[in-house]
């Protein structure tokens, strides 16, 4: 199936799930399910408008510096780990205790320790996507080919040089599948941690129309976050697209045969 027909495919379902929503809240006299012309004025009110620096912007600069601090540093961690064997059997247990704690439970102590400001929100962030991001890398340095080490090493490459030129090209694949759960723990920690404790944001502002039985605008912060959602996964996309560019090729050649 050609591109094309293929992006007009995926629109039908999105299209018939819109048009059975209007037929159905247009003579409903349910609250709970309010038109698309009530959320739309919600949402320009609300996030366009009148909370948009003040709640928008907060809440996305948060997320943005807590991935990019996370995935900076699981990065790294991963491919030195994978490298190292003796730091890797040092803090491997450390890891694996961590990881298996559910990324929300991350929420309560980090607000008693550091409050419910935007430190904390960053904080949460951080932690609950460091580790699938630390794991993926170090997976992707294990799975690398064996003849890629020892090219490696005949040709006296030093070892922090051949993580950077070798090793993290190699796991490149691994590196953004986890890079990608990593990224969709930070926006679901994003809109959480300011749901459970903060003065404003995103999940805050949600929380609000929910307590207040505002219908239209809880719908409203939900395609917001569909939105943001569907925004980042583009750009996510674009840019593995254009730094795996090589593994896609081999890819789709593979395919073809």
């Amino acid at each position: 199936m050609k591109l094309p027909s293929r992006a007009i495919l995926g629109l039908v379902i999105p299209c018939l799930v819109f048009y059975l929503y209007v037929r159905f809240t247009s003579n409903s006299p349910s609250p709970y399910f309010p038109p698309p012309g009530r959320i739309w004025e919600s949402f320009q009110d609300t996030w366009l408008f009148a909370h948009f620096a003040t709640d928008v912007v907060p809440s996305l600069r948060n997320l943005v510096i807590g991935f990019s601090v996370a995935a900076v540093t699981g990065v790294t961690l991963g491919l030195v780990l994978g490298r190292v064997i003796w730091l890797q059997n040092l803090f491997m247990p450390l890891v694996h205790f961590f990881r298996s704690v559910p990324p929300i439970m991350v929420i309560p102590p980090l607000v008693l320790i550091i409050g419910t400001g935007d430190a904390s929100k960053v904080a949460i962030i951080f932690v609950g996507s460091l580790f699938p991001i630390l794991i993926a890398s170090l997976d992707g340095v294990r799975s690398i080919d064996p003849v890629l080490t020892e090219v490696s090493r005949g040709l006296r490459i030093g070892r922090f040089r051949a993580v950077a030129q070798i090793y993290g090209p190699a796991a490149g694949p691994a590196v953004f599948g986890g890079l990608e759960t990593g990224l969709q723990i930070s926006i679901v920690l994003m809109v959480a941690s300011e749901m459970v404790a903060a003065t404003h944001g995103i999940g805050y502002l949600t929380m609000q129309a929910q307590a207040t039985f505002d219908a239209a605008g809880v719908w409203s912060g939900m395609v917001l976050l569909s939105v943001i959602g569907f925004l980042i996964a583009a750009l996510f996309k674009a840019a593995r697209s254009r730094m795996l560019a090589w593994h896609i090729g081999m890819s789709r050649v593979a395919r073809d045969r």
